[in-house]
């Protein structure tokens, strides 16, 4: 049984991008054990053929595994700083954004600022880049179907306008996910674009080392241009901005200078 599980989250990971090894493994497979006997099958050897060949089990086992992996608008207060005070600020000078959603997941954050952006211009002016690793999340992120409660946070007039309900999940409006473009990238290794005038990546700078984190301040800001805007996660204050040529505009949000 234990190694059959370890093939388990080795086919997993490959399939989905979900690393399962990062979680308590008794728990885990508890969880994932009632999951697949409540279907009736026998083994996860049996249990993963089907995840493979049978989207209904696919999206059971999705839903159950990324709980707050990522989310729509998540800690909307400061997307709602986004919207009332940078974006706007950004816009006084330029009517067509060069925007990067780095390190994308599973598109959850580019299309919130696609969704966001549409209410201060055109669709037509919208054009988001993002990028991420991970082929698989990639491949979800253009699928850009989400569990309900990936919506939690988004308001009510957006989750009409924007979304369709299908079952028990909700499609992206195809306008929106036209203005999105996915790529693959690692941020370790390949080159970053230039000009940019908004950069966003948020919770994910956690996960590297701090030598790791300064060359990427360093890479960020030099892919913004001069009154270009950082925007990071919660946890993820830069604490000496003046070093990587940043300001601190609001928390959370750094300008380059």
């Amino acid at each position: 049984m234990p190694q059959e599980y370890e093939e388990f989250i080795r086919n997993i990971k490959t399939l989905t991008g979900i690393d399962l090894a990062l979680y308590k493994e008794g728990q885990m497979k508890r969880r994932l054990t009632s999951l697949y006997e409540k279907r009736g099958y026998h083994s996860f050897r049996e249990y993963y053929k089907d995840i493979q060949t049978n989207s209904e089990v696919l999206n059971e086992f999705l839903d159950r595994m990324t709980i707050n992996v990522s989310e729509f608008y998540r800690n909307a207060k400061r997307w709602e700083v986004l919207e009332r005070k940078i974006l706007p600020g950004l816009l006084a000078s330029k009517k067509k954004l060069k925007i990067w959603s780095a390190a994308c997941s599973t598109g959850e954050e580019p299309y919130t600022l696609a969704m966001i952006l549409s209410n201060l211009v055109p669709l037509s002016q919208i054009e988001i880049l993002a990028t991420d690793l991970d082929e698989n999340v990639l491949a979800r992120a253009k699928l850009g179907m989400y569990p309900e409660r990936s919506l939690n946070e988004v308001p009510e007039e957006i989750k009409r306008k924007y979304f369709e309900k299908k079952a028990d999940f909700y499609r992206v409006d195809e306008e929106i996910k036209r203005r999105v473009t996915f790529k693959k990238q690692n941020l370790l290794a390949d080159r970053f674009e230039q000009g940019f005038d908004l950069i966003i990546c948020r919770n994910v700078l956690i996960y590297f080392t701090e030598e790791a984190k300064n060359l990427l301040y360093e890479n960020f800001s030099a892919s913004l241009r001069s009154g270009g805007v950082f925007f990071v996660g919660s946890t993820e204050q830069i604490f000496t901005p003046g070093k990587y040529q940043f300001e601190t505009i609001d928390t959370f949000f750094y300008k380059k200078k």
